[in-house]
């Protein structure tokens, strides 16, 4: 449990550092909103990843002004629909678009 707490921590301190130049190449108009959907991401991802029911790795997360989409693979409808449901539950999500598909 620990070690995931580490890497998710990680992921927000590497997203923070390199967030800061690529705002213009993204399309957004400020630095901030930059850095806010870079940590939306990660605290999406970091949630996936703390929880059990969710393959983090089979799942991508992208975030653009507030809108996350997540993509990827899922075992189950449940598995998808959790993802989701983290997805929703972070602060500054405005919408999400579940892209997952099911793989038996």
């Amino acid at each position: 449990m620990n070690i995931r707490i580490t890497i998710a921590a990680a992921m927000t301190a590497i997203a923070m550092l390199t967030a800061t130049g690529c705002a213009v190449q993204r399309g957004q108009e400020t630095v901030g909103a930059y850095i806010d959907d870079a940590t939306i991401t990660t605290q999406v991802k970091s949630r996936m990843i703390e929880n059990k029911f969710v393959d983090a790795g089979a799942i991508k997360v992208e975030t653009l002004n507030g809108t996350v989409m997540i993509s990827g693979f899922a075992k189950s409808t449940t598995e998808k629909n959790t993802a989701e449901g983290i997805a929703r539950g972070v602060n500054g999500v405005r919408a999400v678009k579940n892209e997952i598909a099911i793989r038996p």
